[in-house]
């Protein structure tokens, strides 16, 4: 029976996660693929670029909660059980919405980086370090810097510090710390290239539009 209920929980958490609420409100509200254009992702850093800031608010608002509610739901479903189990789920149904933010179905696997649905995991866990961690070390980087893809780095390094520290110090559990590892080490994997460009100097910096793609430049062309 528990391990049906993971399973649960990993599905939902993929569905969830695959939503692609960056696609859906650029298409609504501008009617364009925003994929076609600046990184060809669907996340909110793109969308702002994109389509600007009210739409890039809504998906940040969306990719955070689709990635605290299969958090949620691990926790619901698998509560009667044993703590360790319960936060097991959480952590499953997490990583799995962002294994679906990052490679939705729907989209044919093409999707965003899963920052913010990262963010919102952990958020749903331990909300503290999410809001100290994500929002005043990682955006206030950004913030700083212009780069998004800093304060992705910065927020991934200062999560797993801050959840290993509590799970020696026997505050928080090593399950929280392990989605930290996985969660982050996907999150770097999809910015392994704003990370070459980082060490480049040719990283594009926050306020400056989205260009089409070069592989729509020429008529009729399709990816």
């Amino acid at each position: 029976m528990v391990a049906f209920e993971f399973c649960v929980v990993i599905l939902l958490g993929y569905l969830i996660g695959a939503i692609p609420f960056g696609l859906i409100a650029v298409r609504l509200f501008r009617g364009v693929d925003v994929r076609d254009y600046g990184s060809g992702r669907t996340g909110s850093t793109n969308v702002l670029r994109t389509a600007g800031t009210k739409l890039a608010l809504f998906t940040l608002a969306g990719d955070l909660a689709k990635g605290a509610l299969p958090a949620v739901i691990g926790w619901v479903l698998l509560n009667d059980h044993d703590a360790a189990t319960a936060q097991a789920a959480q952590v499953a149904g997490a990583l799995a919405a962002v294994v679906g933010h990052n490679w939705p179905v729907y989209l044919r696997f093409r999707g965003g980086r899963g920052l913010a649905s990262y963010v919102g995991g952990l958020g749903a866990m331990y909300w503290p370090a999410a809001l100290g961690c994500g929002v005043v070390l990682g955006l206030g980087s950004a913030a700083v810097t212009r780069y998004m893809s800093l304060g992705a780095i910065v927020i991934v390094i200062s999560f797993f510090v801050t959840m290993l520290a509590l799970a020696i110090l026997d505050l928080q559990p090593v399950a929280y710390m392990a989605y930290t590892v996985v969660g982050g080490g996907l999150i770097l994997y999809q910015h392994r290239d704003n990370i070459q460009r980082l060490r480049a100097g040719t990283e594009r910096r926050l306020g400056e539009a989205a260009e089409a793609r070069e592989h729509l430049a020429s008529p009729g062309a399709k990816e």
